[in-house]
């Protein structure tokens, strides 16, 4: 089994970490193989941030794989048991994910394209109708202000 170690790691970092290795993993093991995700508890007695964004990350891709929280594997909630069946997105297409991520709770897009500027108004915005259409955001009218949250 091969692992990765995601502890004092933020999720933009983690979650590029996770798919490079996962798609290695995939690559060079023709299946049976499985990836032990160690991402922590979190400090706060209720399971860390990356704990929980990492495995809904994974339950987002049932169809590219499987997993068994810790705690049904060996009763260690820090960590996660992957097993690859398909690639993952490659990170220049976590765009989307991390937009999705950030419209847990309703958000106007110019939040949106301020939070991922980095990126620029040409990718974000484009990513922003992609996945309106896609039925995985959804636009509502708040007064005169259209927000987009995650469905």
């Amino acid at each position: 089994m091969s692992s990765i170690d995601l502890h004092g790691k933020t999720w933009a970092d983690a979650l590029p970490e996770f798919i490079e290795l996962y798609n290695y993993t995939l690559r060079a093991h023709s299946g049976g193989v499985e990836l032990d995700v160690i991402h922590g508890y979190g400090s706060t007695g209720q399971g860390g941030v990356l704990r929980k964004r990492i495995r809904g990350y994974l339950q987002r891709q049932g169809e590219r794989l499987q997993f068994k929280p810790g705690e049904e594997v060996d009763g260690n909630q820090g960590h996660t048991v992957v097993m690859p069946v398909q690639p993952l997105p490659e990170t220049a297409d976590l765009l989307a994910e991390q937009i999705l991520e950030y419209c847990e709770s309703a958000r106007t897009a110019s939040k949106i394209t301020g939070r991922f500027r980095r990126y620029g108004d040409p990718l974000v915005l484009p990513a922003i109708r992609a996945l309106e259409r896609q039925g995985r955001l959804r636009a509502d009218n708040r007064g005169k202000v259209k927000v987009y949250q995650a469905v």
